[in-house]
């Protein structure tokens, strides 16, 4: 009975920034639960690894080259989803990116509007166009990624703390907007050994100022994802949950 509510047989899952990290783990158990995948970030070399994976899993996979930051880029990518499956059922808002500046006063425009195109604007044309399609269809599963960034801001990080705020709103918006048939939900993610932590300090690699202690291991993203993709969550929308170890 528990396997069944986490059975992703016969969905389609898009995840952003799909070919690294927190990201390529979630396509992977998308593809484990039986979904076919569609993998994209700006690197369509990446993109065509992680989807030969999918398909040694036996399931489909559409790796596709997209900004995010991009409207023209994420119009072309919903074009190609819809040509090639017909649908989406679960849409993972991954892609993201959080560079630091000198200070906030030597923030440039086109960082800050870098910043603000990939973790808010990119997310908000992919849910209102998406959505409406699962709106009308057969309903589906919108999975933002945040960052516990939104929540516990760090100096410098301004543009950053700011983008993945507006986009936990988003949440609200959307799963207000496309309810009862599209559940949004956010996933507050804290410090994940992922190819970022490279630069981190070794001490930040070991430790955190959290109730496990610990930064988290990209797998351990993939159970919080698979029940917000899943019928497991079909009374829970709008939904923040953390997946941080208890930070702070």
């Amino acid at each position: 009975m528990t396997d069944n509510l986490f059975d992703l047989t016969g969905k389609v899952a898009l995840v952003t920034g799909g070919s690294r990290g927190l990201g390529r783990q979630m396509v992977l158990a998308f593809a484990r639960a039986g979904a076919d995948v569609v993998i994209t970030s700006r690197k369509i070399d990446a993109c065509t690894e992680v989807g030969k994976e999918v398909e040694a899993l036996g399931r489909k996979a559409l790796p596709v080259a997209c900004h995010v930051g991009k409207w023209s880029d994420i119009d072309a990518l919903i074009e190609s989803i819809y040509g090639t499956f017909g649908k989406v059922d679960i849409l993972v808002n991954n892609a993201g990116m959080s560079p630091v500046a000198p200070s906030s006063a030597e923030t440039t425009e086109a960082l800050f509007d870098k910043v603000i195109d990939v973790n808010f604007k990119g997310p908000f044309r992919l849910s209102a166009r998406i959505g409406e399609r699962m709106a009308e269809g057969d309903g589906g599963s919108i999975i933002n990624v945040s960052s516990s960034g939104a929540i516990f801001p760090a100096p410098k990080f301004g543009p950053y703390a700011g983008a993945k705020a507006a986009l936990n709103a988003l949440t609200g918006v959307f799963a207000r907007e496309f309810g009862p048939e599209v559940r949004v939900n956010t996933i507050s993610a804290g410090p994940f050994l992922t190819d970022i932590s490279d630069a981190w300090p070794e001490e930040s690699r070991r430790s955190t100022r959290s109730a496990v202690g610990r930064p988290g291991n990209p797998e351990e993203i993939v159970t919080t994802a698979l029940y917000l993709a899943s019928p497991a969550s079909s009374y829970t929308t709008s939904s923040f949950v953390r997946v941080d170890g208890g930070l702070y």
